[in-house]
């Protein structure tokens, strides 16, 4: 029986055990999207988790999402990220960044542009901008010449991001940004390559992953999807066949893994990891709902398949989570309200447990 603690081989790192810390937005960026000494203690804290991927990180001025989210396209960018790698290695951690363009998911007033979609359709809802909630705006659609510069993105930041002490890199093709737009059967409504069939559909993100590979090898990339989640409107129609066609096309890269939530049925999640020869991380809950990911998920998934286990909120208020998971210590609430309104409050406050004396 495969165990939670086991040491596990992923590329030319060896991981102590098979807890991965998943990408969590905290927007504690400073201005120009750069790393800081808080973040730096923020990750630290938690490398003892077999693999930390960090918060999303924009490859582009016009893929970032949020305010206050931090970069990897400028060199000060550069700079600022490697006193946070550096800690987590001191530390005894290994840490991936995670690559994230947002796509339609932005707003003129966090940007200064107007953002890029794969069809002029908006997404549902409010987008977050430095003034607060806003309408998300309509995209503009990329020209058939532009999108595979934006696939490029990723390679480019891929490429600071090795620069800057990453270990690898995962790509944000999950939860309804520009990856998952291409792949959405209602964001994209193109008619050219990049949409259409499965084949159009799955178009973007192979040329992503691919441009990775080819900037910083396939051992130091991953990728994470959320098959058929819906999140920020963009739906997706044949979910097992979308899917399948995907990992049978990026089988060929030898990637580092592939990330998968538990966004669609459990049998179709099976399927996937049957149809994926590569390491599976498993994220077993549904991200920002109201359960967190505990050892009895991970123990399920584990027997079903999944190589590693991804847990998120429950590494916000436990910086000692694997040990926690490991003696079977309570597992520390957090505080929703400091997800992110800044500063070190409910970010580097939340103690390691403490053994009655």
């Amino acid at each position: 029986m495969t165990s939670l603690f086991d040491r596990y081989r992923l590329g030319a790192l060896t991981l102590p055990n098979r807890v991965v810390m998943a990408p969590m937005t905290r927007v504690r960026a400073a201005a120009g999207g750069l790393a800081t000494p808080s973040m730096a203690a923020y990750y630290a804290q938690r490398a003892t988790a077999g693999l930390i991927v960090t918060e999303g990180v924009q490859p582009s001025l016009v893929g970032q999402s949020n305010p206050g989210t931090p970069g990897l396209h400028t060199d000060e960018q550069v700079a600022s990220w490697r006193p946070v790698t550096d800690a987590v290695h001191t530390n005894g951690g290994r840490v991936f960044a995670q690559i994230m363009h947002g796509g339609r998911v932005s707003h003129p007033d966090t940007t200064g542009m107007r953002p890029v979609a794969p069809s002029a359709v908006a997404a549902p809802g409010e987008v977050f901008t430095p003034a607060g909630p806003r309408p998300a705006p309509v995209p503009r659609a990329l020209e058939t010449a532009e999108v595979p510069e934006h696939a490029l993105s990723y390679g480019r930041a891929a490429r600071r991001a090795v620069d800057a002490g990453f270990d690898g890199v995962e790509l944000h093709g999950a939860n309804g940004y520009l990856i998952a737009q291409f792949l959405s059967s209602s964001a994209n409504l193109r008619t050219d390559a990049y949409g259409g069939s499965i084949a159009g559909r799955i178009r973007f993100a192979v040329e992503a992953v691919s441009a990775t590979v080819e900037a910083v090898g396939g051992d130091r990339t991953g990728i994470r999807l959320s098959p058929g989640a819906g999140f920020w409107g963009a739906e997706e129609t044949d979910v097992p066949e979308l899917y399948g066609a995907l990992l049978a096309e990026l089988a060929s890269l030898d990637l580092a893994y592939v990330h998968i939530e538990a966004t669609t049925d459990e049998d179709v999640l099976v399927e996937l990891r049957k149809a994926w020869p590569g390491t599976l991380v498993v994220n077993p809950v549904l991200p920002m709902g109201p359960r967190k990911a505990d050892k009895a998920a991970a123990d399920h998934w584990l027997s079903l398949g999944a190589d590693l286990i991804s847990f998120g909120r429950a590494f916000i208020a436990n910086p000692d989570l694997v040990e926690r998971l490991r003696q079977g210590l309570p597992i520390a609430p957090d505080d929703e309200s400091t997800w992110y309104q800044g500063g070190d409050a409910g970010y580097l406050t939340y103690p390691a447990y403490r053994h009655a004396a």
